[in-house]
């Protein structure tokens, strides 16, 4: 019982494994390259503004959201 749970686990994993090669061969992962001139810091700002917009459209109450939207003016 153990040796054909193992095997089917394996078998699993050999499928799984085949498939992502494969559509990542067909499909491609794209990389994103960022410009020269933009540095990091701008990066990771950008991406801070970002979470705080995520931040106002998911939240659920008013309150929540006037304290989101203050949080992301203050990261203005």
């Amino acid at each position: 019982m153990k040796e054909e749970e193992t095997s089917m686990e394996d078998n699993c994993k050999c499928i799984k494994e085949a498939l992502t090669s494969a559509c990542q061969e067909v499909v491609c992962l794209k990389k994103h390259h960022h410009k020269e001139w933009i540095s990091t810091e701008t990066l990771d700002k950008i991406k801070e503004r970002k979470n705080k917009k995520t931040a106002i459209n998911n939240s659920r109450t008013q309150a929540k959201t006037v304290q989101a939207q203050v949080e992301y003016i203050e990261a203005n």
